[in-house]
């Protein structure tokens, strides 16, 4: 493997050691990466422009350029600068120790009332400061200096892994480039993570959704998704143990065999849900709507509501076949229309519940509370022993 040396053309500071391999076109890109310009041209050291990668020996000594003719780095930098200056007008900026070479409109262009335009729009005006190489002096930051050059390079915002937005932000604030800040705003802000208490989003429960494996539990126990958008996504089989769902739209939503052991359903939408298997043990569903769900699985897995404040729900036209509801409480709730053969509700608060239309065939009503309750039009007659204690 060979490898050479490469220097911006007209430099012989900074160099960089990279790899040959593949092609002129391979070669060039690394420079490009290397370097943090757009390497168009390489060069020897005697000017030579290489246009074969077979030309290119080991531990051989490049000049990369941007599409300008090559300049002897040999010569003093401050008179190669008066040579070209009105040619390509390259300069080198030397920002807290860090060299940065780049060019007069690229500073100007962009963002032509920024701080970087009025220091080097016109030559001398500004009085900067220069090192002993004719580098200008800014006693800045590099790290957070490099994204704000690639930004007014090429237009856009480009921050590498580890670099802290906040320090690019205050150095796009002190340059003043203020498109720049504002785009760096919205990305702060984006980035935040919510706080301990705030609601989750549907679009940040979306991103956890799509990055977690279609078998694996996601684990959302105590969370707050007080209300949210959920309809109709798939949650099968995720733990919302004691979480905060309180006026979430759930309507048509996948909650088979999820886990929503004392969780907090008040006022939520769960109208045509399944929720086949699910687990809502000591769960708060107060004025909560389940109208047309699917409780029943054919598997056999019964649901398993046992002890849940249900005051108040409509589950007008629900498949509730075994269903466990158990010391649940069901007063004032809407279960017209629905199948609850072999549901288990021995011990449930009934009182001035509506289970007209209802099939109760099997079902276990001893010691339930069924003090105003309506029994109207219902499917099977409701015999004696599923009612005495």
């Amino acid at each position: 493997m060979r490898r050479v040396t490469v220097f911006v053309n007209g430099t012989s500071r900074n160099g960089k050691v990279v790899a040959v391999y593949g092609t002129l076109t391979d070669l060039l890109s690394v420079a490009t990466n290397k370097l943090g310009i757009k390497a168009c041209n390489l060069y020897n050291g005697k000017g030579g422009l290489i246009d074969d990668i077979a030309l290119i020996r080991d531990d051989d000594v490049l000049y990369v350029s941007e599409g300008d003719p090559f300049f002897d780095p040999q010569n003093d930098v401050r008179a190669r600068d008066d040579r070209r200056g009105a040619h390509t007008d390259w300069l080198t900026l030397n920002i807290g120790g860090r060299l940065f070479t780049t060019t007069r409109s690229t500073l100007v262009s962009k963002e032509p009332e920024s701080m970087l335009a009025h220091m080097f729009r016109e030559k001398a005006v500004w009085g900067n400061k220069q090192d002993e190489c004719g580098a200008y002096l800014i006693d800045r930051s590099p790290e957070y200096f490099e994204p704000i050059l690639n930004y007014l390079r090429h237009g856009q915002l480009i921050i590498n892994e580890g670099i802290n937005l906040l320090g690019v932000l205050e150095e796009a604030r002190f340059f003043g480039i203020e498109q720049l800040a504002e785009q760096l705003e919205v990305a702060i802000k984006n980035n935040q993570t919510p706080e301990d208490h705030s609601p989750i989003s549907r679009k940040e429960f979306v991103r956890f959704l799509l990055a977690t494996p279609t078998k694996s539990e996601l684990r959302c126990q105590g969370l707050n998704f007080s209300g949210a958008d959920l309809s109709r996504l798939d949650l099968r089989y995720i733990n919302f143990k004691m979480a905060n769902l309180s006026r979430c739209n759930l309507t048509h939503a996948n909650l088979c065999s999820s886990n929503l052991e004392r969780a907090d359903l008040s006022g939520a939408n769960l109208d045509g849900a399944n929720l086949q298997g699910v687990k809502m043990l000591c769960s708060n569903a107060e004025g909560a709507s389940l109208k047309g769900c699917n409780f029943e699985d054919p598997s056999g897995l019964k649901a398993n509501l046992e002890g849940a404040n249900l005051k108040g729900v409509d589950m007008e036209g629900s498949q509730m076949t075994g269903i466990n509801l158990r010391v649940a409480t069901l007063k004032n709730a809407k279960l017209k229309n629905c199948n609850l053969r072999g549901a288990t509700l021995a011990g449930t608060d009934l009182e001035n519940c509506d289970l007209s239309g209802c099939d109760l065939q099997e079902a276990n009503l001893r010691g339930s509370n069924v003090k105003g309750a309506i029994f109207e039009e219902m499917l099977t007659a409701l015999h004696m022993s599923q009612s005495v204690r």
